[in-house]
């Protein structure tokens, strides 16, 4: 019988055979070593016993433009709508540590996120939302310990108990370097102030997830499932050992790292993908760190599907998309999940597209019966060979980075963002050429489409920020602002722990832009050895 292709295989470029059997389990495969019961070690069938059955994972929507005003009221909608959890966009100058009325800040002010620049501008973001009983991920790195500081200073303003906020930073500053460019400070600065916030949020929000390992914009650049896992987790033990050489226990840190994952179209790849990090983690934590406490073995993660592969072409064909990519995040054993909206490949979701994204979330939950069931796929021939292929590449690069001599190393010889491109370049010619189908891009176009609504920010956000962080300058105590940015500059000069100097510059209202300044002066800032 004639195929329709010459050779099958994954998004990874692992060989799909026809029909899988028991003859694809290796000789040595034991089920209860390598996929263990739901809830127990090594883990590869979820992170909790009853998972879904007991609670549904957490439904987020990414969000954040413009003003703080203009993003308060996108989230009291998004709560309205059943939303479970907020999870926070910055703008560009927020992310890179450059105050609005700065000169590089012009232009790109509530852009592709909030503007955040002093504690006023928290409060308005946060007004009204109840800090205490919801929980709050804000997607921010190289200002990260800055961002945290900002929203502890609001909940203390409100008298809530620091031991009662439950959220996530993202604070993942080394897929920066590998591929997404939002980095200030070089490695060293940047990692003392990840491991700072480790220890002041283990002592003082103890709730809180003070490390979100990211996959998710190493898959943005262009990476493979393979490569996704691979680099994740490599970054992953490179937090742990820093936080070790600091001085950390494991047991006290590694149970707040968190890990935030893509979820793209090839559904069993990625279904395996994630069963094969879950494992990989906890036998990582186990054997290469020695943790005892079994939080410490758990990846949690979040998912968010692929910004990537919305395409501007018959934009609402996205709506499937993300409704696949949702699936099977699901079914791979995700703790939260945002769904991309249909129109993000033409500018700023609209509220009816967020609308749609959240309840493609909510027909999964609720009428697709996927949730009733824990890990369904366990077992299957296909998913478990595929399980441990993602496996197998991932351990070979992790052995590599090591060879190397690190992450660090390996970032600075440009070995990863060169295995990126590659990737990147063989996806793209293979679209080109036609022998990877994209629905109505390279196939199945139509000549004209229905013009579809498209979300703008309005310029005079830009300037109304700017005079708000003018107005904030002229009103505050200037020496005030002054003693605290000094405690800083001294706390940074030394070994104290940064991120209770940053609180109380914050509380001086010293901005965001004030802050990194400082850290600037201490720590420099980073210029790559490997420009791609």
């Amino acid at each position: 019988m004639t195929l329709r292709k010459d050779r099958f295989a994954t998004d990874a470029d692992i060989e799909i055979k026809g029909a899988y059997g028991p003859e694809d389990r290796p000789a040595d495969w034991n089920p209860e070593r390598d996929l263990g019961a739901p809830g127990a070690y090594p883990y590869t069938r979820g992170v909790q016993a009853t998972m879904y059955r007991g609670r549904l994972w957490t439904m987020r929507q990414y969000a954040g433009f413009g003003t703080a005003a203009e993003s308060n009221r996108r989230y009291h909608y998004l709560l309205s709508q059943g939303n479970k959890g907020l999870s926070v966009a910055f703008d560009l100058p927020t992310q890179m540590g450059r105050d609005s009325d700065h000169a590089m800040a012009h232009g790109e002010v509530g852009r592709v996120g909030v503007a955040i620049d002093s504690i006023e501008d928290m409060r308005v973001l946060l007004d009204g939302l109840p800090l205490d009983q919801i929980s709050t991920s804000m997607t921010i790195n190289a200002t990260a310990a800055t961002l945290l500081a900002l929203y502890v200073a609001v909940a203390d303003e409100r008298g809530l108990a620091r031991s009662s906020l439950r959220g996530t930073i993202q604070n993942d500053i080394l897929k920066e370097y590998i591929a997404r460019g939002t980095y200030i400070y070089p490695p060293a600065g940047s990692m003392r102030l990840i491991t700072d916030t480790f220890t002041f949020c283990h002592r003082e929000v103890p709730k809180w997830n003070t490390v979100s390992i990211s996959g998710y914009h190493i898959r943005e650049a262009g990476a493979d499932a393979v490569q996704e896992v691979a680099f994740t987790l490599a970054d992953g033990i490179t937090y742990v050992d820093t936080a070790l050489s600091a001085g950390l226990d494991v047991d006290d840190f590694a149970p707040r790292l968190s890990f935030f994952f893509n979820v793209h179209n090839n559904f069993l790849e990625e279904v395996a993908k994630f069963r094969a990090a879950r494992r990989m983690w906890a036998r990582i934590m186990k054997e290469r760190f020695g943790a005892q406490n079994p939080k410490s073995l758990l990846l949690r993660f979040h998912s968010q599907t692929a910004g990537v592969t919305l395409q501007a072409q018959q934009p609402l064909v996205n709506v499937c998309r993300v409704t696949l990519q949702a699936l099977a995040a699901v079914l791979g054993g995700t703790q939260s999940l945002h769904t991309n909206s249909y129109d993000e490949a033409l500018g700023l979701p609209t509220e009816d597209a967020v609308r749609i994204a959240l309840r493609t979330q909510q027909v999964v939950a609720h009428e697709s019966g996927v949730a009733d069931f824990i890990d369904p796929l366990a077992g299957s021939y296909a998913v478990e060979s595929l399980t441990d292929e993602i496996e197998a590449g991932a351990r070979a690069y992790i052995d590599k980075i090591d060879e190397l001599g690190g992450v660090i190393e390996a970032i600075e010889q440009g070995y990863m963002q060169r295995e990126i491109q590659r990737r990147a370049y063989e996806h793209q010619r293979a679209v080109e050429k036609g022998e990877r189908v994209v629905v109505g891009v390279n196939e199945f176009q139509i000549d004209e489409e229905a013009p579809v609504e498209i979300g703008k920010v309005d310029p005079g956000l830009e300037r109304a920020q700017v005079e708000r962080v003018a107005a904030l300058r002229r009103r505050r105590d200037q020496a005030e602002t002054d003693r605290a940015l000094t405690a800083l500059a001294d706390a940074a000069a030394g070994s104290d722990n940064l991120v209770p100097a940053i609180l109380g510059a914050v509380k001086a209202l010293a901005t965001v832009g004030e802050v990194a300044d400082v850290l600037r002066e201490r720590f420099g800032e980073y210029e790559p050895a490997y420009t791609m």
